[in-house]
């Protein structure tokens, strides 16, 4: 797994804007999309420990960013939230730069197999 948490200035702005209700979704996009697999979460979060651990299990490399250790990971989770329609904002997955969703849509890819297509896909998975 790879943990992004060195580059969370790269993210923040160097001013201030007075309209800031697209940014946080922008900031979103930018991330998910900068790698084949990407995980939202929250490192006390153990349904977020479960999808890092599945997603390694299946010999996938996903880069994690913490929400928690992000200092305007706030407002990350909010638009995650706002995103997904519910109140749990994570774990959320993208895979190729495309929501896949929260715990439960992933886990139903993974059941149903269209999880391993969409990583071979996105070039996360060879296999």
């Amino acid at each position: 797994m790879q943990y992004q948490t060195e580059s969370w200035s790269s993210y923040l702005p160097t001013r201030r804007s007075n309209n800031n209700s697209g940014e946080p979704l922008e900031r979103i996009q930018r991330m998910a999309s900068g790698n084949a697999v990407v995980i939202f979460s929250r490192s006390t979060c153990c349904m977020c420990h479960a999808m890092k651990r599945l997603f390694c299990g299946m010999g996938v490399n996903p880069t994690v960013y913490e929400l928690d250790e992000d200092p305007r990971g706030e407002d990350l989770e909010k638009a995650l939230m706002r995103l997904l329609g519910n109140s749990s904002a994570v774990p959320v997955v993208f895979v190729g730069g495309k929501l896949v969703g929260a715990m439960d849509r992933v886990m139903a890819s993974h059941i149903n197999g269209s999880l391993v297509p969409l990583l071979k896909e996105a070039g996360a998975l060879w296999l």
